[in-house]
């Protein structure tokens, strides 16, 4: 059957500049199966399914697949998916908190005029990385030990260890080879700047690849750096510039929450047979 459909860049307040997602508006009824061979056809980092809520305090559901697996969280389709949801009619109960319900639990996401922000979840796994594993970082990074200023354990979901490097133009400047795990690498610009810091982010699977925003690892990241005292909120966060991108992700910060919030634009609008 047809089925509405999207594409849309997040991350982004410039169409191609941020980070693609494709969006299946109503895909109730469809199977594990079928959501899947659709995400490996897209061939586009996250795909999403658009669901009526199970849990009774939702207000609507969404599943992501990768090209070969399904995931519980991720940021930037998180933000499209909402993005999407509003777009095609959805009405929240609260509108100035919508509540997404995903593989992980539920995921608060407030709006405003710069677009949605959803709430970072609680780490999983936080504190030092094992020096064994960080030589292995360093290795397969092409730096030397001592080019990392200062490393950690990020992890909310897709087991991210965070890597901070001596600033901005060291993180540019990467030819990585190979990461033995999710790796994200940052270094601050100077002070002034228009942007806090330069983010990358390397995964291991089916060979290095390079994601060009990273929702889940700036969650991360943020908590990281505002709980150690590197930063203050709001700030701007960049990622994408050696793929030719424009990510721009918005960090804040209230007394319970970090919030990563970034803009969406619609680039495909039509319908797709599954």
């Amino acid at each position: 059957m047809r089925r509405s459909f999207r594409q849309v860049d997040v991350f982004t307040a410039t169409a191609y500049l941020g980070n693609p997602l494709a969006v299946v508006v109503d895909g109730d009824g469809l199977t594990d199966e079928e959501m899947q061979r659709f995400a490996g056809w897209t061939n586009l980092s996250e795909t999403a399914f658009l669901l009526p809520p199970t849990d009774a305090g939702a207000d609507y559901r969404v599943r992501i697949f990768t090209p070969t697996a399904e995931l519980p969280f991720a940021g930037h389709p998180t933000l499209g998916s909402c993005h999407v949801w509003l777009e095609t009619g959805g009405v929240p109960r609260d509108p100035a908190m919508i509540v997404q319900e995903c593989g992980s639990g539920l995921v608060r996401i407030r709006r405003d005029e710069s677009g949605p922000a959803f709430a970072a979840p609680p780490l999983l796994r936080s504190g030092p990385v094992e020096e064994a594993l960080l030589q292995e970082l360093v290795d397969g990074l092409g730096i030397k030990r001592d080019d990392i200023a200062d490393a950690a354990w990020a992890d909310n979901g897709p087991g991210w260890v965070a890597v901070l490097l001596r600033d901005a133009d060291a993180v540019l400047a990467l030819r990585p080879k190979s990461v033995p795990v999710d790796t994200g690498v940052a270094g601050f610009y100077p002070e002034g700047s228009p942007f806090a810091y330069e983010v990358r982010a390397f995964s291991p699977y089916g060979g290095i690849v390079e994601d060009p925003v990273t929702g889940s690892l700036n969650a991360s990241l943020a908590q990281w750096f505002l709980g150690a005292g590197r930063v203050t909120a709001p700030y701007v966060a960049s990622q994408g510039t050696v793929l030719g991108r424009a990510g721009r992700v918005r960090i804040s910060a209230d007394d319970t929450d970090v919030w990563v919030g970034g803009s969406v634009v619609t680039c495909v609008t039509g319908t797709v047979e599954l």
